[in-house]
């Protein structure tokens, strides 16, 4: 299976399950607007293990998909377990009001700009917990995250298998608010 299409899958709207959440985005982005000072995140836990901007070039997808960003991680929210040879965890949380992950993006003066949220249950710990289905935001499965060996790129981002889920507050996306990568979003200002 190729990058593509392993996206492409990942992205497919799926009919809604029984355990669908609905989070109101306006609500949500008032909540976390106090991330917008990255200050007030890493005083909280928050913490960016590698200095990342993910990229859909730099994940070998179209560079026309844009970007996601810096991804700051809550370590304490994703129970995380080990960092090699990739991060795992216990975390089957799912609280929007305090996501597991905050996304910025590098600005050219040096600034990080809060553009998104995200959460992350890592999949054996989702379904060691019971749970038969993937996660579901306002009608939508949460994306499955699995490295594919055969291909050059990380489809997991140094990660476990795990669902994840972005949410677009504070960029448009013209693809959609809960679609993984941002046209409208990029890594050119990131410095390592």
């Amino acid at each position: 299976m190729n990058r593509m299409v392993t996206f492409a899958f990942a992205a497919t709207v799926f009919p809604m399950s029984l355990a669908a959440a609905d989070v109101d985005l306006d609500q949500l982005r008032e909540t976390m607007s106090k991330y917008k000072d990255v200050k007030v995140a890493l005083a909280e836990g928050y913490i960016s293990p590698d200095n990342h901007c993910v990229s859909a070039e730099g994940e070998g997808l179209p560079a026309e998909l844009g970007a996601m960003g810096i991804h700051f991680i809550q370590p304490a929210l994703l129970q995380i377990t080990a960092t090699t040879p990739r991060v795992d965890g216990n975390s089957t949380y799912t609280d929007w009001m305090q996501p597991s992950i905050l996304i910025y993006e590098p600005q050219a003066d040096g600034s990080l700009e809060l553009v998104a949220v995200e959460n992350l249950v890592f999949e054996a710990a989702w379904n060691a917990s019971g749970n038969g289905e993937r996660p579901v935001l306002n009608g939508r499965n949460w994306d499955h995250m699995a490295d594919d060996p055969a291909t050059s790129g990380d489809e997991a981002h140094g990660f476990m298998p795990h669902y994840d889920q972005h949410v677009w507050l504070f960029r448009d996306n013209p693809m959609g608010a809960l679609m993984p990568f941002n046209p409208n979003v990029t890594c050119e200002h990131h410095k390592m």
